[in-house]
């Protein structure tokens, strides 16, 4: 929202400078966007005297003058303006000078042989106006050697605030002017809102025509003709103030609707009444019917918009723009005004559909006062009669304003106990007072009736943001929170960083992270051991996601079926997220999950990419294991898991007999068939919650241990049944001397008839550690038999000779 410094003092008696007023804006809440002065751009600008104009030697339409600039020794300007004359007096510029208009930086040149020191300027180069015929002309009293801007009254500051939505009072200079005058920035001017006479009944009715007249987009319409009316230029005065905010003064009928709608934020439009047939009326548009607009553009409207029509179609459209046919031009003589309230939310939507942009549309859709048609149509007349002249008819009615009374009451401590500020009952009330609230009640308590120009007020706590706001934000001390601790605790728990060190190390691995919904269709969810009942969604998004998903691996199915799809068979999905068994609490648990399809790597010359099998996953699931700090040596491994993996290629990692972990394996093919899509698909499932916690949080690794002495290295093959894995061996080895056997690993099996039926031999190396010195022979036998019979005991094997 711009204006100018005098254009605020219209409505506002102040001494209070500028700069005063802009500070003063900011601080109550009408933040400060830019502050700028014409003047200061014209500053170099000088009243100066043409002493002699002759032609240009060289050149018809150029003239060389000796301008007189007030420094004491005449200038040589080359000027190309037909008034340039000897005796005139205008407007100079010396060299160095930046020329707004021209966006030009002058510089002592030589035009057609002759030097030229400066340049005599026109309106336009000044951004003044668009004329641009010939250079400035002053009167015989101009003072040569004064600033031009000094003297022609352009020292008037433009003041740009930022105001937000909730705020369409202050789109109006005056709701302005009455915010800073709370501020005690000033005293308010009174508004002269006598009505106008009218000398004669207007031949033109308004009408409004809805199916519902209780409840319309537009329920009161004000109109008044004029007759007799000159639509010239409008004053200098208020062309200076359209230009100051950005607007371009077109006439004067057009520029007084402008004015009124910057400086009171009532928008109005002006018809040339000789060009309205019949009744002026306000309906919804007619499916297909258009419009030219004043911006030169058909619009084609539907039954949801509003518009403001004649007898032979639409005139305007209501609240945004108006029409070509009936716009005024220099030769109206007779006039209908227009003042009307439409309804915010239909004006906002029609301008989005639309496309247009318009002061009026920003400030219907936001809200204009409604108990201020009537006054700003009397404002607009009283400008029209003495700016055009003209005759006045009466005002022409339909419909009534939507004001709606509301009261709210304050309790008078709850500015303190609400903001934190100690503001006196006595200065509370002036506040709003000023601001226009009506009040009644006690000194404990009172009752405040809302303005009807704030629709934002809706509660006691707002009528406290109006008193805070208008004492000044910046007058809230700032008061600092009690610190708790002196070094604040890590901010996400164990169980959290869990989740995300999974997820690194699987990103480390090649996956990618897939998002997707935490819920599935049905079939899907009954394929994963869901679909209950008490999973299915009350009211969901869409029939394709009616169940909460059982797991995360039927969406990480699905994702990897579009993406093979598409021609990308390789693929590594993984996501971390809730699963849910049940509805109760407990029943939701942290998963993390990944899939596998397709071969390990690219094709490559130098080896054959293979197949991804139920390793490449149990790969994947210890992987996350060991990031979430899971008890790795303590895991057994099973071959058992879910329904939907296949019963022959599936693991588990347990932690006791009823603690799962993690499951890993290829997917079973009639889920696959089931999903279309086409196999194998190998996949894991860490359960993140079942992982126990650490006992206590280390904040640091511990130091390395070491060993500077050599490895000790022994290999044992044992005989065992089939059965036996081969995982119950290495528990024993390792558990046969905690402090010396630092390691056991399988290097060989072996099966055949000469071990007889239903037998294996499993070979382990052993590394045995010694800390303190050198291990002798005699010790290193006794861990070897100790080794030898933890194993027997173990797995009922035999050591093979």
């Amino acid at each position: 929202m711009k204006f100018t410094l005098s254009w605020l003092k219209d409505h506002l008696e102040t001494e209070a400078s500028a700069e005063e007023i802009a500070e003063a804006l900011t601080h109550i809440g009408l933040e400060l966007e830019s502050l700028t002065n014409p003047a200061e751009a014209l500053r170099p600008f000088v009243i100066a005297r043409v002493l002699e104009a002759r032609q240009h030697p060289n050149a018809d339409r150029l003239r060389v003058c000796m301008v007189e600039t007030g420094a004491g020794v005449p200038v040589q300007v080359v000027c190309g303006a037909p008034n340039a004359r000897t005796g005139m007096i205008g407007v100079f510029a010396p060299p160095g000078t930046y020329v707004p208009g021209t966006g030009v930086d002058l510089k002592v040149g030589t035009i057609r042989g002759v030097e030229s020191n400066g340049m005599l300027v026109s309106e336009r180069e000044l951004q003044l106006s668009d004329a641009h015929e010939g250079i400035i002309e002053l009167g015989a009293d101009a003072p040569v050697g004064r600033s031009y801007a000094s003297w022609m009254g352009l020292d008037d500051p433009v003041i740009d605030v930022g105001v937000t939505p909730n705020r369409p009072d202050a789109l109006g200079v005056y709701g302005i002017a009455r915010d800073l005058a709370a501020k005690g920035m000033g005293r308010l001017k009174p508004l002269n809102r006598a009505p106008v006479e009218g000398s004669f009944a207007s031949p033109i009715s308004v009408d409004l025509r809805f199916e519902d007249p209780t409840n319309t987009p537009c329920p009161l319409f004000v109109g008044r003709y004029f007759r007799g009316v000159t639509n010239g230029p409008s004053p200098a005065w208020m062309q200076k103030r359209l230009r100051a905010i950005g607007l371009r003064p077109i006439s004067a009928l057009v520029d007084i609707t402008n004015y009124v709608t910057h400086g009171y934020g009532r928008p109005l439009h002006v018809f040339d009444a000789d060009k309205v047939a019949g009744t002026v009326h306000a309906r919804l548009a007619q499916d297909g019917e258009t419009i030219e607009a004043l911006d030169g553009r058909t619009y084609t409207l539907d039954g949801t918009m509003t518009v403001i029509a004649d007898d032979n179609g639409p005139e305007g459209i209501a609240g945004i723009m108006g029409g070509e046919r009936t716009g005024c031009t220099g030769t109206t003589r007779n006039v209908f005004l227009e003042a009307a309230y439409f309804d915010p939310i239909r004006t906002a939507t029609t301008g989005r559909k639309l496309g247009i942009h318009s002061d009026a549309r920003y400030r219907f859709e936001r809200g204009v006062d409604p108990a201020f048609v009537e006054t700003g149509a009397e404002i607009a007349t009283r400008l029209i009669l003495e700016i055009c002249g003209g005759e006045a008819s009466d005002l022409v009615v339909a419909g009534a304003a939507p004001i709606r009374s509301r009261s709210y009451r304050l309790r008078m401590d709850r500015v303190r106990s609400l903001a934190g500020v100690d503001i006196p009952a006595g200065e509370q009330l002036d506040i709003l007072r000023a601001l226009g609230f009506t009040i009644a009640g006690t000194d404990a308590e009172i009752v405040a009736e809302v303005p009807s120009w704030r629709p934002d007020i809706d509660g006691e706590a707002d009528l406290v943001e109006e008193i805070v706001r208008i004492h000044g934000l910046d007058r809230i001390e700032s008061v600092p929170l009690p610190r708790l601790t002196t070094v604040t605790g890590r901010s996400i728990t164990q169980a959290q960083r869990r989740r995300f060190m999974a997820a690194r190390a699987l990103a480390a691995r090649g996956f990618n992270e897939a998002v997707t919904w935490s819920f599935l269709p049905k079939a899907q969810a009954e394929l994963f051991g869901g679909g209950q009942h008490a999973l299915e969604l009350a009211n969901p998004i869409s029939s394709e996601l009616s169940d909460m998903r059982p797991s995360l691996l039927p969406n990480l199915v699905a994702a990897a079926a579009r993406n093979m799809a598409r021609g990308f068979g390789d693929l590594m999905l993984f996501e971390g997220g809730q699963a849910y068994g049940g509805d109760r609490p407990e029943d939701e648990r942290v998963n993390v999950s990944g899939i596998r399809c397709g071969a390990t790597g690219p094709r490559h010359w130098s080896a054959q990419p293979r197949p991804v099998d139920v390793y490449d996953a149990k790969a994947d699931a210890l992987a996350v294991l060991a990031a979430a700090g899971a008890p790795l040596d303590k895991l057994q491994v099973v071959a058992e898991g879910p329904s939907w993996y296949h019963p022959g290629r599936v693991g588990s990692f347990m932690l006791g007999p009823k603690n799962r972990l993690a499951t890993f394996g290829e997917l079973h093919p009639r889920v696959l068939d089931a999903m279309d899509v086409a196999g194998p698909l190998v996949a894991f499932e860490v359960d993140l919650d079942a992982i126990p916690l650490p006992k206590a949080t280390k904040t640091a690794r511990p130091a390395l241990a070491a060993s500077d002495l050599q490895a000790v290295r022994r290999d044992f093959a044992f005989l065992v049944d089939e059965s036996v894995a081969a995982d119950r061996l290495l528990r024993a080895a390792r558990s046969a001397d905690k402090t010396l056997v630092q390691d056991a690993a399988v290097f060989d099996v072996f099966a055949g008839p000469a071990l007889g039926e239903g037998r294996k031999s499993v070979a382990i190396e052993v590394t045995l550690q010694p800390r303190e010195r050198t291990l002798t022979d005699e010790e290193i036998d006794k861990v070897s038999a100790a080794i030898v019979a933890a194993v027997e005991k173990a797995t009922g094997g035999q050591l093979r000779g």
